[in-house]
């Protein structure tokens, strides 16, 4: 397990994984007041939280399931990547798709973040690609079934 360093100048508790297999721990709203939401409208909301990842890794935030399929709340720049390198606040970019207004109390579980290793590539220029079974064929080239 890899170790992240954490700074929560919020009211919140920090991130926890809700089962030993779970991918993802919940990160909370950090707001003195709720905030409504209303259809359409996306906003950041604050988490409290500053990390540092160790090099070669990203936090992914992405929308909880529960939310998005009963209110229509999700992660609007899904999954957001936070960078090894960033060390300001965490804010969770909400959007309300559904037709109804959403309110975010104090401490609601908003979003999942996934701590996941990465690599990084170096582009190599060529005249020319190795030929597939594919080939070029675009979006929706391999059908639906």
């Amino acid at each position: 397990m890899v170790k992240i360093k954490i700074v929560n100048r919020g009211s919140q508790q920090l991130p926890a994984y809700a089962t030993p297999q779970s991918a993802g721990m919940d990160l909370r709203a950090n707001i003195v007041e709720p905030i409504t939401l209303q259809p359409m409208e996306r906003r950041i909301i604050p988490t409290g939280l500053h990390i540092a990842l160790p090099e070669g890794y990203e936090a992914q935030v992405r929308p909880r399931s529960g939310l998005a399929l009963k209110h229509g709340i999700t992660v609007l720049n899904s999954p957001g990547t936070i960078d090894a390198d960033y060390r300001g606040e965490l804010g969770v970019l909400l959007i309300n798709l559904s037709t109804e207004p959403f309110v975010i109390e104090a401490g609601e579980r908003i979003a999942q973040m996934v701590i996941a290793r990465h690599e990084q590539g170096e582009f190599c220029l060529v005249e020319e690609l190795d030929e597939t079974e594919r080939g070029e064929g675009g979006y929706g080239h391999t059908g639906v079934k």
